[in-house]
This record gives C-alpha cells, structure tokens and sequence, in this order.
C-alpha cells in the first residue's frame, strides 16, 4: 500500500467494479432469453404430471372402472363388481317386470341417441341402476306422485327407489285458536 492512499479508496475500487460486474449481468439477462435448465423443465413436466393426476382423480370411477369400462363390460363381469346385496338379486336373475323396464330403457336410450328425449314412467323401484342407463331420464313412483330422476354415473349400483323419497318432512304451522288452553284467550285482531 502507497503511503498517501487511502484504505477506504481500495475499498471503493472493488465497490464499483463489482457494481459493473452485476449492471453487465443484468443487462445481459435483460437482452438474452433465459435458458431452460433441466430443472425448470422437470418442475414444468412435474406440473403437467400434478394436472393429469388431478384430472385422473376428477374422472368418475366405479371400484376402480371408468364408465366406459362399465359400458363395455358384460352382465356377469358387472355382476362380480357390485355390493353382496345388488349381487345376490342379479344372480337369481331380473324378475319380468324388471326386464320390461331395461328394454324401454334401452329403446329410450336409442331415441336419445337419435335426438328425442323419452322419459320413461315406471313403479319398479327395486331396479338396480346399471351404467347403461347413465343420461336417461326416469319417472319413478314413490306412492303418491312420480319424480323425475336423472340418472348419473355416482348412481350406478343403487336402486331407483333410492331417488324417489316416499316420505316428507313434517312441518308443522302455528297452531289453531282452541288448540291449546290458553290459545282460547288470544283477541283477535
């Protein structure tokens, strides 16, 4: 070190050619497209990756099978995949009433194929819902009246009857003048 210089100026030496050295750099990253690196590359794919397994997961699956496996597969494959209940009564075979119904299904199914919208009427509650049926639209009798049911993919598997409710809640009003003892004395207005 020179006697007359200053420590500090050294100091501001290296400041300035360290500043240049960064203004350079950015300037450089500024002009230049950045490059890919492997990394980023794995992160994107990696996200392309997370949607498709999220998408995966959206899609509707009945033990493990896409409806459109469903539709493909025979009775008694379907048959093997449903809860021991639904299972026991396909396995005795569909009652006549049963087999009537799925065979307006079916053409109902073709009309909408080609267009038309069929709704089907039925009082065969104790119908299991196959995929097959998925899209139609179906008027099931619940004692009363008959309700409308759309059938969608989370319904295979159940009954018919499950959608159609027999019952409704009680809501009851305000109660009368003389339903009560102290109701009596109520003015009128």
């Amino acid at each position: 070190m020179a006697p007359n210089e200053d420590p500090n100026e050294e100091e501001k030496e290296e400041l300035k050619e360290e500043e240049s050295i960064e203004e350079k750099t950015v300037k450089k990253a500024i002009d230049e497209p950045p490059e890919e690196s492997s990394e980023d590359t794995s992160e994107k794919s990696r996200e392309e990756l997370d949607t498709e397994k999220e998408l995966d997961r959206l899609r509707f699956k009945y033990r493990g099978f896409t409806l459109e496996e469903l539709k493909k597969m025979n009775a008694d494959e379907f048959i093997r995949i449903l809860p021991a209940r639904a299972r026991r009564s396909l396995k005795r075979g569909l009652p006549p009433r049963q087999k009537k119904l799925l065979g307006r299904l079916r053409r109902a199914y073709r009309a909408k194929k080609r267009g038309k919208d069929l709704i089907t009427r039925t009082h065969v509650r104790d119908m299991i819902i196959f995929p097959e049926m998925v899209g139609l639209s179906i008027d099931v009798y619940n004692g009363r009246e008959y309700i409308t049911v759309d059938i969608k993919p989370e319904m295979i598997g159940h009954y018919l009857g499950e959608f159609s409710l027999t019952r409704r809640n009680v809501q009851h009003g305000s109660p009368g003048i003389g339903a009560t003892r102290s109701s009596k004395y109520v003015p009128l207005k």
